[in-house]
């Protein structure tokens, strides 16, 4: 699937974060940027830019802030085409705190919101843009979003500074259908005032990559993924599965599978994502993860029919 327009962005670090509490080595780090760099990829997300009032640094680790000195250290010396990425959750974010783009080697700045907060999103997007970044918005928990406010919210993304607005299958519940409608919703707000469709696909059901390609016929150019999959839960789709299927010359898949026999292999021996039981109940039931999360977390966590029966009937 070659269309030269398209943008992937590896946001392994900052989702694959949530499941340590960001907590990564800077070798790991950097190892997951130079494979990118290698790779060709177009961004590289590293973790969040939140605020310490809000999270305490005792408990998060380095990547939850993306401070200016550890981005830094973590890529000095690399030569790169591939861009820097970070996160920011609406109110979790110290906006003045904030580096102009010209002070910073973090190069767009991507606003998770969900739809009540769009007008939110909005804001900060062009105050980043004003600040020199490029920007998106991200529009986490899609599958419950009611069509009236997400047309009314991509009505004002349309007039906003987000270069792309991102579809963000939160809870791994979306199927092609559903893709197919949202993108085309997007894209009839978005594509006349020059903005991109974007995909965030969750693995509940087995389905981030298949859901990432449907999403890419019908006309999504920002696409998200991440090495072997990692993230919060079930995962995410598969950078490597991704660049496989695009067929663009300027991407080369060699240096993913290296780091992940070297780095990923390793790290799925002491932390667990990826599509298990638990994680596909709340995915069919759509239904945010954190009670699959608990349960692996517990001396239960192989207690699939338990679990399923609790959710389902609420005892």
């Amino acid at each position: 699937m070659y269309r030269p327009e398209i943008k992937v962005l590896d946001c392994s670090i900052r989702d694959g974060g949530l499941i340590n509490d960001h907590c990564f080595e800077d070798n790991f780090v950097r190892a997951v940027y130079q494979a990118c760099s290698l790779a060709g990829v177009d961004y590289c997300e590293l973790g969040y830019q939140a605020s310490k009032k809000f999270f305490s640094p005792d408990k998060y680790g380095k990547w939850k802030f993306c401070d200016e000195d550890h981005i830094k250290k973590a890529i000095e010396g690399i030569k790169s085409r591939t861009k820097l990425s970070t996160m920011v959750d609406i109110g979790r974010v110290e906006m003045d705190k904030v580096a102009p783009k010209k002070k910073s080697v973090v190069d767009m700045i991507r606003v998770a919101t969900y739809v009540k907060d769009i007008d939110k999103a909005i804001d900060m997007v062009n105050h980043f843009a004003e600040k020199g970044y490029e920007t998106t918005v991200n529009i986490m928990a899609i599958s419950t979003a009611l069509q009236p406010d997400l047309e009314e919210g991509l009505a004002g993304l349309a007039e906003s500074a987000a270069q792309a607005v991102y579809i963000v299958d939160s809870f791994g519940g979306l199927f092609s259908e559903q893709v197919h409608f949202l993108v085309d919703l997007y894209a009839k707000y978005l594509k006349p005032k020059g903005k991109e469709v974007g995909m965030h696909a969750h693995n509940n059901q087995q389905l981030g990559f298949a859901n990432t390609i449907e999403a890419i016929r019908k006309g999504a150019n920002y696409l998200d993924g991440t090495i072997y999959g990692i993230g919060r839960a079930a995962g995410n789709c598969p950078l490597e599965l991704l660049l496989a299927f695009l067929k663009n010359p300027k991407f080369d898949l060699e240096p993913i599978l290296e780091v992940i026999e070297k780095e990923f292999l390793p790290l799925r021996e002491q932390i667990e994502w990826g599509y298990i039981i638990p994680y596909m109940v709340t995915g069919i039931l759509n239904q945010h993860p954190r009670a699959a999360m608990a349960l692996r977390a517990s001396e239960k966590k192989d207690k699939y029919a338990e679990f399923y029966h609790g959710l389902v009937h609420g005892d």
